[in-house]
């Protein structure tokens, strides 16, 4: 089972390449990001609670991870995640693209649509379209990276023919993971996703989603389950489920304090960790 960490760049806590030079070092494979533009006053989470300056202080994950990919070697390079609803898809193309190449291919592009509904209105987005703009922006993203002249015409993108470069290292291009765990994003993990990086769920959820996948012919879908800090040995049940990688979340801590969280996950995560690539 390959062991990754989730957290939030902020301008707070551990830089990111430190961080990340740090979490190579302690034997996990790999580092996700999350992403929140700005956050508008007076928001609070979906269940009402309110929330902390991680989510309003949070760095460019793109930013953050060239940062983070110039002091490591091998590490996976995640958004966890990027919120495509809202974003300029050439832009974003060109970004992974970048970051890719820079990286050696070391680059996971997890996306999902979001949450922040006043946030995707800031940017133009219709969160009553949300998901369908994000099914748009995911097929133009491949056909950007896989064509020397791309066009994409759709409802909610529509452009080209044009040409960008760079392209991506990896072949076809980045593994892009669907995030959450709604019907919703289910659907569009089956449809299109590389990977699933839900946020919460069960092993016995993940065995069902494993199962499905295999009897839709999507079997080589990268299963990432969500890992709990307090229970570290759950991840032997995911991975009996299906799961290719545990992903941990880490509070956003001063540069002493991660560390020492990070040497807490690695040992009790040790028994469970391999060094496979993916």
């Amino acid at each position: 089972m390959r062991i990754g960490i989730a957290t939030f760049p902020t301008d707070y806590g551990i830089r990111p390449d430190t961080l990340a030079r740090a979490v190579e070092e302690r034997g996990f494979d790999s580092l996700f990001l999350a992403e929140h533009s700005h956050i508008p006053v007076g928001s609070a989470l979906p269940d009402g609670s309110g929330l902390d300056r991680r989510y309003y202080r949070t760095l460019d994950p793109f930013v953050a991870l060239t940062a983070a990919a110039a002091t490591t070697r091998t590490l996976r390079l995640g958004t966890g995640v990027a919120l495509l609803a809202q974003r300029d898809v050439i832009h974003t193309a060109k970004q992974v693209a970048s970051l890719d190449l820079l990286s050696g291919g070391r680059v996971v592009l997890a996306v999902g649509t979001g949450w922040n509904r006043q946030e995707m209105r800031h940017h133009g987005t219709d969160p009553r379209t949300r998901g369908r703009v994000l099914d748009e922006r995911i097929a133009a993203l491949k056909e950007i990276w896989t064509h020397e002249v791309a066009e994409y015409h759709g409802e909610y993108v529509d452009f080209g023919p044009i040409q960008q470069w760079p392209k991506p290292v990896q072949r076809p291009h980045p593994p892009v993971y669907i995030g959450g765990h709604s019907p919703a994003a289910l659907r569009r993990v089956f449809a299109h996703g590389d990977g699933w990086f839900p946020l919460d769920t069960s092993p016995e959820e993940f065995r069902r989603v494993r199962v499905e996948l295999a009897a839709a012919g999507r079997d080589q879908v990268h299963l990432n389950a969500p890992g709990d800090p307090e229970d570290p040995a759950a991840v032997e049940r995911y991975a009996q489920a299906g799961a290719h990688r545990a992903v941990f979340p880490l509070d956003v801590l001063p540069h002493d304090e991660t560390l020492r969280r990070l040497d807490e996950l690695s040992e009790a995560t040790a028994a469970f960790r391999d060094g496979a690539d993916g």
